[in-house]
């Protein structure tokens, strides 16, 4: 008799986003002629460049002539695309990282998900509070987490809290945690973090031999000079880091599914008195679940790098950044309190006082029909906070600015 993993049974009975997707579900059939304004998507509205474009058609044409058509390619990508990710967005930087140290993937989520599976289930897991909810799940479903606890949240987490008083950036714990899940520039809340209180968390690592595991799924949108734009620019990082990357976001890539996960070879992890590569504990693990991106989707990705591609996607990146700027300021001057924006495309919006996230994002559907995310389903810490997307279309951002100002 085939038995259930049992673990599925601590997940939360509704995942954030198709709840929300239930709601307006409910209220579509309700007032079937409503134009909504979504806020809400975490999808790019905007085209692929044009040099992606013209080298993904270029591929495929090329896969159809005789003697130039590839079947497989490496699980871990083509090295021509792994030596321009090396070249371009370290080497630039000033960081050494070796192109075999780059894995090409389908997408960040997927990796972020499946690197957990390279770690005893004994690990205990640090995650931020609010965070994207893939990191705390994974996990849940892999058995690394205890029963559910009367306040709601998993048993056996570290939960670092980010809030107001603490600029929504976590603090190392007191305890000692093993695995260490972090985003930045954040998801929801919008900000980024600063490079002294990013070495405090590769310091932190290095002196408790755990394992950060950063994703950097919006790093093209950081405008700081003083924040890192890779975790490998901390003395040390190499040694502790994981570092995830997408196109998805800065080239809108997220229908053609293509990212790269860094994974240094300095770094080792420890199993009774042995010392192990995790480079080479992912290399395995890829070889065998892995098949590889699409040869035309690479050729598209490497294109992004070119310089025309690069004018292209830094037209993209700017677009989006100056929506979250002009949508933030407009919140502001209707006298809500507003995070993020600045480097990153998401608006981390206070509710009004006593409001909870889900009350207000109900009262944003049906009173003004804005589609928005609730704070508290990226955690408890998110409770009293919604989350706008300025990926949306100028128009739909003007307009809900009107909406908001009218009452």
């Amino acid at each position: 008799m085939a038995k259930l993993n049992h673990h599925f049974s601590k997940l939360s009975n509704n995942y954030l986003f198709p709840e929300i997707e239930k709601r307006i579900a409910t209220y579509r059939q309700k007032t079937p002629n409503a134009r909504l304004m979504d806020l809400g998507i975490g999808d790019i509205t905007q085209p692929i460049p044009a040099s992606a474009v013209s080298a993904l058609v270029e591929a495929a044409q090329e896969m159809g002539k005789p003697g130039h058509f590839r079947g497989y390619g490496p699980s871990e990508g083509y090295p021509f695309l792994r030596e321009t990710i090396a070249s371009n967005e370290y080497g630039k930087l000033g960081i050494n990282i070796d192109p075999s140290e780059i894995f090409v993937s389908d997408g960040a989520q997927s990796d972020i998900a499946n690197f957990q599976e390279l770690f005893c289930t004994d690990n205990r897991i640090a995650i931020a509070d609010p965070t994207y909810p893939v990191y705390l799940d994974s996990n849940v479903i892999a058995g690394r987490t205890r029963a559910l606890l009367k306040t709601g949240r998993q048993g056996g987490v570290t939960y670092l809290p980010c809030t107001e008083s603490n600029g929504f950036k976590p603090e190392t714990p007191s305890v000692q945690v093993d695995l260490i899940y972090l985003c930045f520039p954040n998801n929801p809340t919008g900000v980024t973090i600063d490079r002294p209180l990013l070495k405090e968390w590769v310091d932190y690592a290095r002196k408790n031999q755990a394992v950060i595991l950063l994703d950097g799924a919006y790093s093209a949108f950081i405008t700081d000079e003083n924040a890192p734009k890779s975790i490998y620019e901390i003395e040390g990082a190499r040694e502790v880091a994981v570092e995830f990357r997408t196109f998805s976001k800065s080239a809108g890539f997220t229908g053609l599914r293509c990212s790269y996960t860094v994974v240094p070879k300095d770094l080792k992890i420890y199993d009774y008195g042995k010392v192990h590569s995790l480079h080479a504990l992912w290399k395995r693990r890829h070889d065998t679940k892995f098949n590889g991106v699409a040869y035309p989707i690479q050729r598209a990705a490497a294109a992004l790098f070119t310089p025309q591609g690069q004018k292209e996607v830094q037209g993209l990146v700017g677009s989006y950044l100056e929506r979250a700027r002009l949508f933030r300021q407009g919140l502001s001057a209707l006298g809500y309190t507003a995070y993020g924006g600045k480097d990153c495309p998401y608006i981390w919006c206070k509710t009004p006082e006593q409001v909870s996230s889900w009350d207000f994002f109900d009262y944003l559907l049906e009173e003004h029909k804005i589609v928005s995310i609730p704070g508290s389903g990226f955690g408890q810490a998110g409770e009293g906070f919604i989350r706008f997307s300025a990926f949306a279309d100028p128009s739909s951002l003007g307009e809900a600015l009107q909406r908001l100002k009218a009452g």
